[in-house]
């Protein structure tokens, strides 16, 4: 498993300052997508996503999108950088950038021509074959850190979801949702997700 893992790392010298930062990530060439997640570099598998990953990323796209047309919260899909600093919001100072699957942002003021400066409301990522432990698990960590109120993980092969909620700025996960379960969201009111519909058809 630890040689899986690896394959997603990219083995490039650290900077000059030990990690990554989001100045260096400005900088760089790259024809894939990678994400910075406390200084590391994590690169996507070069493969365009599978389509099951696809469809429901666009099922659900477009559901939040009917949504919240009209309203303050926007959602975005990845290719979507989100910045998640800690003390300071200068690209010299930001070690963590992350492109969700889908995400919500209920607060103007966190965007910019970039994207999104600060915590998104909700984040939803799609398991792919490409995921690792790792990866899963420094998201989940910096997503709770940042104050994202809700990160949904959803498994389109197994045909789950788990829901992690920020209680008291700790995670509370929920029981693994599957198909017969409408799972509403505690911060997007209105959304419920409905999981017979998002899996139907997807073999």
């Amino acid at each position: 498993m630890e040689k899986e893992e690896e394959k997603n790392i990219v083995k490039e010298p650290y900077s000059e300052y030990g990690r990554y930062t989001y100045a260096d990530y400005l900088n760089w060439e790259i024809d894939h997508m990678v994400e910075l997640i406390k200084g590391e570099v994590f690169r996507q598998a070069a493969a365009a996503p599978r389509r099951i990953h696809q469809e429901l990323v666009l099922k659900i796209g477009s559901q939040l999108g009917n949504l919240l047309k009209g309203k303050t919260c926007k959602v975005y899909v990845a290719p979507f950088d989100v910045r998640l600093p800690v003390e300071s919001k200068k690209h010299k100072d930001i070690n963590t950038v992350v492109q969700p699957d889908i995400c919500v942002v209920c607060d103007p003021e966190k965007l910019d021509e970039l994207g999104c400066v600060g915590a998104p409301d909700l984040i939803m990522e799609i398991l792919s074959p490409s995921n690792n432990k790792k990866e899963l698990q420094n998201k989940y960590e910096v997503y709770e850190e940042s104050g994202v109120k809700e990160y949904w993980i959803i498994h389109p092969y197994e045909k789950t979801l788990l829901v992690y909620t920020l209680v008291e700025k700790k995670y509370i996960p929920s029981r693994l949702f599957t198909l017969g379960d409408l799972v509403p969201s505690k911060c997007i009111k209105g959304f419920v997700l409905d999981l017979d519909e998002l899996f139907e058809g997807l073999e």
